[in-house]
């Protein structure tokens, strides 16, 4: 007599940790969280400046054009670097630098001996290590948690972000107005100790196993922008990425501090938007998980919402509906970011991980330095008119975009 062999169903995989639960996980999480206050007292901080000194919302889209111009052209040289060298260490070497530039002029703003030409050269500092620390830092995270943890990671990163955003500029306004600006570029500094220690105790990641001599910077940096050209999809995201930052760069980086200062004459009030703006982002990071639609669908949806609130900005004179416009806009934006960068960091390849990143970062970042030169001298001009401008602008790319079968098609 024969036995029966009845079939045994395969057990379900096991659900992966949440990434809080691995303690490398939060160690980076703390060290980047204490990074990020300081870094709203100092996005505060700076902008504010600027205006007292000059008045000029010309001056400021060139200080700020001073960051965003290194960052452009050395993205690329960072992913490279990243590939190659220890994005930890990366890290720690672009935090080191910022604490010292920060450091020096908050005592210069102390000793009431800054002038101009050194918030140039801050900007500068901070825009070369843009370049490195940010494709490091993208390349950093993957390491630390697997790829089915991915979007929950990024979710908790994203909702960080936006609750430090939150929580700090209407504080930090308060404290320029009640102590001086330099107290803000002190605790910035402060800050970057926190991640420099976190990186410090954290283990470098992985390398990918290579073969034969490694090729020139030039070459690799070839073979990343080759990478993302022979995908559709990511070359698609790319170029939609880099219209819709253009639109939104300028008009908020230049034109909202602009309109606040003119407006309302108060930092309380600038870090109050700034606010506002996280606080949507949160709200769209956490709800991130609950939607379930095609991304590429997702993308274009956000961006005609986006479009549609920024605007109006400048046609407003009360707080409050700003703040609410801006909330709307943060919870877009919060929602298409936790998938864009999942979807990216699932899909790229480990050896060329910092390369590819940095490309997309270019995207998004490279033509920063033009946005911010445009709206400084629209929004000397007009204020309403810059932010319907890019409104109008972000509708049409988002319409033209919607056309094209690969972007409809990102999963």
């Amino acid at each position: 007599m024969s036995a029966i062999t009845v079939p045994v169903p395969d057990a379900p995989s096991p659900k992966p940790l949440h990434p809080l639960r691995e303690r490398n996980f939060r160690l980076l999480l703390t060290g980047a969280t204490i990074s990020l206050l300081g870094d709203q007292c100092y996005l505060v901080a700076l902008p504010w400046l600027v205006l007292q000194m000059t008045g000029s919302a010309v001056a400021m889209g060139t200080i700020l054009m001073s960051a965003a111009i290194p960052r452009a052209i050395l993205m690329l040289i960072g992913g490279a670097v990243s590939d190659r060298f220890s994005p930890r260490k990366i890290m720690m070497t672009t935090a080191s630098t910022r604490t010292v530039f920060v450091a020096a002029i908050g005592i210069l703003v102390w000793l009431n001996m800054l002038r101009i030409w050194e918030l140039y050269v801050l900007a500068f500092a901070f825009g070369v290590a843009d370049a490195f620390g940010l494709p490091a830092g993208s390349a950093y995270l993957p390491s630390l948690v697997k790829r089915e943890q991915m979007v929950a990671a990024n979710s908790v990163f994203q909702s960080t972000v936006q609750l430090t955003t939150i929580a700090t500029p209407a504080p930090a306004g308060f404290l320029i107005k009640a102590l001086g600006i330099a107290w803000a570029f002190f605790l910035d500094a402060i800050s970057f100790l926190f991640i420099i220690g976190a990186l410090w105790a954290l283990p470098d990641p992985p390398r990918a196993q290579g073969t034969g001599p490694k090729k020139a910077v030039w070459h690799s940096i070839v073979e990343g922008i080759q990478y993302v050209g022979k995908d559709v999809q990511l070359r698609s995201l790319m170029l939609l990425a880099t219209i819709i930052n253009f639109c939104i760069t300028g008009p908020v980086g230049v034109g909202l501090a602009y309109l606040t200062k003119t407006r309302f004459g108060s930092p309380a009030a600038y870090g109050s938007l700034l606010s506002a703006a996280a606080a949507g982002g949160l709200l769209g990071a956490l709800l991130a998980a609950r939607f379930h639609v095609r991304r590429g669908i997702l993308i274009l949806s956000v961006g005609v919402v986006i479009a549609f609130c920024l605007a109006p900005i400048g046609l407003l004179w009360r707080l409050w509906e700003i703040a609410a416009l801006l909330l709307l806009i943060g919870a877009c934006g919060g929602v298409a970011n936790v998938h864009i960068s999942s979807w990216i960091q699932q899909r790229i390849d480990l050896q060329v991980r910092g390369r590819v990143m940095s490309v997309l970062m270019l995207a998004a970042f490279g033509l920063s330095p033009i946005s911010f030169a445009i709206c400084g001298v629209l929004a000397a001009w007009s204020l309403p008119g810059t932010f319907a401008l890019a409104g109008a602008a972000m509708i049409i790319a988002c319409l033209l975009a919607a056309l094209q079968k690969p972007v409809r098609q990102i999963e």
